[in-house]
């Protein structure tokens, strides 16, 4: 039983292609299904803390009285494999702080399952859309510095590693909160490693809408130009509070970037006009307006409608180091 499911969950093919990329096969650790059912009280209802279109994840406890967070497949299906399998390829070479960090996966079940770090603080999204406590909470300097350090991510991401890396889903649901909210980015199923010898690659549409970048979504081809147009929309919700896609607006301000690019005017709107309820101060200082125009203008040449119309992550990430630092 244990090695067909060990097949039929990729690990013959998660194996060869570790292999064939000269990684280190044992930096993953292999979890048995006994161990992560103790971890989570059996997959109990009551550890379930979040659920999407891959599947449920359970906050769990290993022996040594470390929490994890333990990503559980839906169903099994060739899609539900390939974004396993690319998941642990991908990680298995990334080594950033603000990234979260996959601790093992298990391969004796029906469905794949794979063991994270668990992050405490939940999702930038449930900050700014949902409890509104929260979002009071997140104070100017905290959004900048949020941006700041998913920004040092996708640029480590696309010019730092040796094969660089697409995320193709970078919205709010996908960056976590620590304790001291500090940003850590994830699920890097769809990811896509890009040989060094390509610009783009030709691929299956997939990301959120709202996230999307337009000309990826016409072409199918896919490049680094694409997580600036998602990143972008991050920054757009950072500075407005506002929802990626929304159905309880008017119908021309459903999609917040076309929105945002109808009704920024860096010379006659009043940023104030534009930023979030919560970042408001009615005696706004002027560094703070600099920071915030600032900001809206990357943020609007990040959504530009062509790709090279927007500057690279690693020019976005300097941009907002400068404006953390107070220089303009």
């Amino acid at each position: 039983m244990r090695s067909t499911f060990f097949r039929q969950n990729g690990g013959l093919i998660l194996h060869q292609r570790l292999s064939k990329r000269d990684a280190p096969v044992d930096v993953i650790k292999i979890f048995t299904a006994e161990e992560l059912k103790k971890a989570t009280n059996n997959y109990s209802q009551n550890n379930i803390t979040g659920r999407g279109g891959f599947g449920v994840v359970y906050k769990g406890k290993l022996p040594n009285n470390q929490a994890v967070a333990i990503k559980k497949s839906l169903k099994v299906d060739s899609s539900q494999i390939e974004q396993f399998i690319n998941e642990v390829l991908v990680l298995s070479q990334v080594n950033n702080r603000n990234v979260v960090k996959l601790l093992g996966c298990c391969l004796e079940t029906e469905v794949p399952v794979l063991v994270y770090e668990f992050i405490r603080n939940g999702t930038l999204h449930d900050h700014l859309h949902g409890d509104q406590r929260k979002a009071s909470l997140l104070s100017w300097d905290i959004r900048l510095r949020i941006a700041t350090e998913v920004a040092q991510v996708l640029a480590y991401l696309h010019t730092t590693i040796s094969t660089p890396i697409i995320h193709r889903d970078i919205k709010s649901m996908n960056i976590l909160l620590d304790e001291n909210y500090v940003a850590k980015v994830s699920d890097f199923g769809t990811s896509r490693l890009v040989p060094m010898n390509k610009q783009q690659v030709a691929t299956m549409v997939q990301g959120t809408h709202g996230y999307l970048d337009p000309e990826y979504m016409q072409t199918g081809e896919l490049n680094e130009k694409s997580d600036v147009y998602s990143f972008g929309v991050v920054l757009l919700e950072l500075l407005t509070g506002r929802k990626a896609l929304s159905f309880v607006v008017p119908q021309n301000e459903r999609v917040l970037a076309n929105h945002f690019l109808l009704k920024f005017n860096d010379k006659e709107q009043s940023i104030l006009d534009i930023v979030d309820e919560k970042i408001k101060d009615s005696e706004a200082t002027e560094q703070l307006i600099e920071q915030l125009t600032r900001t809206a203008i990357l943020a609007r040449r990040c959504v530009q409608l062509k790709g090279e119309d927007r500057p690279d992550m690693k020019e976005v990430a300097m941009e907002l180091e400068d404006l953390m630092r107070g220089k303009y």
